[in-house]
């Protein structure tokens, strides 16, 4: 499958495409808002990337302790209800006077919902499309979320310069209203991938059993690591030049865009093995300039030239489905989404710290140092997964074994 005509021809496609770029903007809308409403009350930058970053922590909880359900529910009924709770998060988020700590409460709870919702799409696409298609339907949601993405952060700022951070929120949790009606009439009933009760001791098994070789770690982690660093960068976006947060968040948006477009639509399976290593370290390398005094458009056109490096992850991805069995794709997806998630507000968390005693472009410069070293140091590692396929057969089972015990 090489085409677009011929993905969005396939059944199914087309509902999960408009729901996830629903779900996108909705999320977007609603962290810009809160990212806003916080530093607005506590002039804080740490609080303000916690605030847009920080739910992946609690989706990292749900890792270790939910990931094994999204492998044993009913697909179509679990995106539901899982875009459901989103909605109801960002009208519960948009109540006047709610205290900083339960805002963290509450989105910390959304981060545990997401942890398996994340798992469960990312499974049902690998059952919707053909084994070739992977990589062009995964590519098409990844530039839907930039799309989304520039979208949500233009129309955002827009809101805020004419109604407050808690309307906003409402008319985000309207657009996770409309993405799960879309899921729930748009997707077929299926069963669950796996038979068996969900547990905490399953999730340990399986996620312990995918990260058992050095190939599929050094495919985890370079996936997780360097990006993580790098959106660090990005969390700084806001008390770096307040002003034009928004115009550096959508040239973010519209680079990842640009490079996961290029990826899944003209790069041939040996370019796309060729280009990992150069995007990994295209992803950091622009942020060096913040360290420098620069006008907004030369900040915006760095901001885009680095995103273009995060088409990287999705070539690794189709490394890592090479690695894996058929029956955990849904967890071993899920564990990709939280553990980057999970880095991601690391990075964040990280980036906030620094720049409480570094101005916010020279914290920026160093969390790229530090992602380039990372990029630098896993490189070695990740040769391993050009070459240490695993026989499907295997993966099942050890999962079935999981499963007896």
């Amino acid at each position: 499958m090489r085409t677009y005509r011929e993905l969005f021809r396939t059944p199914e496609f087309t509902p999960l495409f408009v729901a996830s770029c629903a779900h996108v903007a909705s999320t977007t809308l609603n962290g810009l808002a809160l990212a806003t409403l916080v530093y607005a009350r506590t002039e804080s930058p740490l609080l303000a990337a916690l605030s847009m970053f920080g739910p992946s922590f609690a989706e990292l909880v749900g890792a270790t302790t939910l990931l094994s359900v999204a492998d044993r529910v009913q697909p179509r009924a679990a995106l539901t209800l899982t875009t459901l709770a989103a909605g109801a998060a960002g009208l519960t988020l948009a109540t006047p006077g709610m205290p900083l700590w339960a805002m963290f409460a509450v989105i910390s709870v959304m981060g545990l919902v997401t942890s398996v919702g994340s798992g469960v799409r990312y499974g049902l696409l690998n059952e919707i499309v053909p084994p070739d298609g992977y990589v062009l339907g995964r590519s098409v949601l990844n530039i839907s979320v930039g799309a989304m993405q520039i979208a949500g952060f233009a129309l955002g700022g827009i809101l805020l310069t004419v109604v407050s951070p808690r309307a906003t929120l409402t008319i985000g949790a309207a657009l996770a209203f409309g993405a799960a009606l879309v899921l729930r009439w748009g997707l077929s009933a299926r069963p669950a991938r796996m038979s068996g009760r969900p547990s905490i001791a399953v999730t340990w098994r399986v996620n312990r059993h995918l990260l058992s070789t050095p190939a599929r770690r050094a495919v985890y982690l370079s996936m997780w690591v360097p990006n993580g660093l790098v959106v660090g960068c990005e969390a700084l976006f806001v008390p770096y030049a307040p002003q034009a947060a928004a115009a550096l968040f959508v040239a973010a948006a519209l680079g990842m865009l640009f490079g996961d477009l290029a990826a899944g639509r003209f790069l041939s399976p040996e370019a796309r093995r060729r280009f990992v290593t150069p995007l990994r370290f295209l992803l950091a390398l622009p942020y060096l300039l913040f360290a420098l005094p620069l006008s907004t458009p030369v900040a915006v056109g760095a901001a885009a030239v680095a995103s273009i490096g995060f088409a990287s992850t999705l070539l690794l991805q189709e490394r890592l489905i090479a690695l894996i069995g058929e029956d955990v794709r849904g967890q071993a997806l899920g564990l990709h989404v939280t553990g980057m998630k999970a880095m991601q507000a690391v990075g964040s968390t990280l980036a906030g710290l620094i720049a409480q005693h570094l101005p916010a472009g020279a914290a920026m410069a160093v969390m790229a140092v530090a992602s380039l070293a990372a990029t630098a140091m896993l490189s070695r590692g990740l040769r391993l997964s050009d070459g240490e396929p695993l026989p499907e057969q295997a993966d099942d089972r050890v999962v079935r074994a999981a499963e007896r015990r």
